[in-house]
């Protein structure tokens, strides 16, 4: 691709800018970092005095044969390996903790903006590269701010030891490091740009293995139902191609830049023994000297292959940090709402409503007006994409209206804080969402957490629930496994009105809460409805006509507009798109 073979520049302020932000993460644990960081210093300093000790261990011992060399010398290599197998210890272990508590942090953080962003950041992106920005992504981030940052510091220390280490043993060998230096710069600027162009691409196609895996997980049945297997075997194969190929582009990186400081850093030996063999040198310079030397730069080769590689982590880290702080400074829903709304009456009114979708100029709602008293029940039909579930989205401000107000007991509901709004709300959809906990915790869910038992039982009985809670293992306290596995859907179901009972909101959405039920469950549950529709604004969204025949209004829904609206009887009189819909779904109805 022509993507891969173009250049682009790095930013390094900005590459600064977000590191010194991920280094932020560090603050809370600055007494740990304090300590690893003198462990590093020490674990350095232990190298680097061993290599200073080849000179007398060469001349002191063998050429000279000193007595206090001879006694003191393996006394104080011991000395140096405890010290340092100790600072080692500590530092390798406060790294861990860093590490561990950085990635934690982070992921605290971008969990808690996936709560706070508004709905249309879920349409739009992808729920498997969600997914993927707390794991793998944020894996990343911690090897920038932890696992490189103990490279830089702990290798630069030792690289800086070394050098120092040639200039006091040899002053004239150490030029051979002019061979090195300008080849060591111009491998880490490549590498860096390399790493960071794609350690992007790395992470966009891990959201879209973790999505496809979620995928297959979730529609497990009707993969198998239609024989999907090999098709989705197919499209994963495919996805992690991709990312193996990115991947080995990685590894190629680090194996080239690994090849390239080895030729590099041989280039310097060459260079120290083709110095130290010219005639005006060799005569003047002894064995413990030329060693020490040859030890040092031989001992740079590590290090400096260490630092060359820390710029893939550090580039692939900054990457993953600057998605990751992309998502966090992301505009929270927007709630301009000023008035607390203790408890609203449930008058409800539609002026001139309109809606089109961020990114969109189609209109998806147009000029709706609707008028729902307190206590009312609105009926909402119509074919689907009719704009029925767009309608009612707009009353918790999922979305907000492009054209026009809603209007809640006489005010705008903008004015509300979005809380108190939707604390005015029950909600019962065709899709049930339950969480990993207990029938109890998903009844008491949220704010409703504080419930007693008593009123969770009550709330369980009202919605007919109790018939097979009580038949459950352990009744209330039962688990139901994850989004309510171990249930069935009219159990599902009645959990979410119980749900709702217990909330006891003013406002009720019904959205199809018994379509694809069997009869009996269907029943029970219109009997729940019908008690929790009580002395409330409920706005019901159904397609079996049946069920909203005692409505107090329904309107008919057609591309986004309200195109009639009535009661039952007077739409079937009036013989337009209801008595149609009716018609239709009458005369196709089987006989029970």
């Amino acid at each position: 691709m022509s993507g891969d073979k173009k250049t682009k520049k790095i930013d390094w302020g900005q590459t600064w800018a977000i590191y010194r932000r991920l280094l932020g993460y560090l603050r809370p644990y600055r007494w740990i970092g304090m300590a690893t960081v003198v462990g590093l210093i020490v674990d350095a300093a232990g190298q680097t005095a061993f290599v200073q000790m080849i000179k007398p261990m060469i001349d002191g011992l063998f050429v000279e044969k000193d007595p206090g060399t001879i006694f003191w010398l393996p006394v104080l290599i011991l000395i140096i390996a405890v010290v340092r197998a100790f600072a080692s210890y500590y530092s390798d272990y406060g790294m861990g903790v860093l590490s561990r508590s950085v990635v934690q942090d982070i992921r605290k953080d971008v969990f808690a903006s996936y709560l706070r962003l508004p709905v249309p950041f879920f349409a739009r992106e992808a729920s498997g590269q969600q997914i993927s920005r707390i794991t793998y992504t944020s894996d990343q981030v911690a090897k920038a701010s932890t696992t490189a940052f103990k490279s830089m510091v702990q290798d630069s220390l030792l690289v800086v030891g070394l050098i120092g280490t040639m200039l006091v043993n040899s002053p004239y060998l150490t030029l051979a490091l002019l061979l090195m230096v300008p080849s060591m710069v111009g491998v880490v600027t490549w590498i860096s740009r390399r790493y960071r162009r794609i350690s992007r691409r790395v992470q966009n196609t891990m959201g879209s293995v973790a999505g496809s895996v979620r995928e297959a997980v979730d529609g497990h049945r009707e993969v198998r139902i239609y024989g999907a297997q090999a098709g989705e075997q197919r499209r994963f194969d495919e996805v992690a191609e991709r990312t193996a190929q990115f991947n080995l582009k990685i590894s190629s990186t680090s194996a080239l830049s690994s090849a390239m400081v080895q030729t590099t850093a041989a280039l310097a030996l060459a260079g120290i023994v083709w110095l130290a063999t010219r005639p005006w040198q060799i005569d003047s310079m002894t064995a413990g000297t030329f060693t020490a030397v040859m030890f040092a730069m031989a001992g740079l080769m590590t290090p400096l292959k260490r630092l060359t590689n820390v710029q893939g982590d550090i580039q692939r880290g900054v990457a993953a940090a600057e998605e990751l702080f992309e998502t966090m400074d992301l505009p929270p829903e927007r709630d301009a709402g000023t008035r607390t709304l203790a408890r609203s009456r449930g008058d409800l009114r539609f002026e001139h409503v309109g809606l089109a979708y961020e990114n969109s100029t189609a209109q998806v709602l147009q000029d709706i007006s609707l008028l729902c008293p307190h206590g009312s029940v609105t009926a909402l039909v119509g074919r689907s994409g009719s704009g029925k579930t767009s309608l009612v989205s707009l009353l918790p401000r999922f979305y907000a209206p492009s054209s026009g107000r809603i209007v809640l007991d006489g005010e705008d509901y903008e004015s509300y804080t979005l809380a108190s709004l939707r604390r005015q709300i029950a909600w019962v959809g065709q899709h049930v969402v339950l969480f990993d906990g207990t029938v109890a915790e998903n009844i008491a869910y949220g704010e409703l957490a504080g419930a007693s038992e008593a009123e969770i039982a009550a709330a369980a009985e009202a919605a007919n629930a109790m018939e097979f809670i009580e038949r459950l293992s352990q009744g209330l306290n039962t688990p139901i496994g994850e989004d309510g596995s171990l249930l069935s859907g009219g159990q599902r179901q009645r959990i979410a009105i119980a749900r709702a009972i217990l909330k006891n909101a003013p406002i009720l959405v019904l959205d199809e809460a018994t379509s694809a039920l069997d009869t009996h469950s269907e029943r029970l549950i219109q009997q729940a409805l019908q008690g929790l529709m009580r002395d409330r604004t409920t706005l019901v969204i159904a397609h079996r006509l049946s069920t909203i025949e005692g409505a107090d209004q329904i309107a008919v829904m057609d591309q986004g507009r309200i195109v009639e609206r009535g009661t039952h009887a007077e739409l079937l009189a009036l013989g337009g798109h209801y008595a149609a819909l009716h018609r239709m779904q009458f005369h196709d109805r089987p006989a029970d």
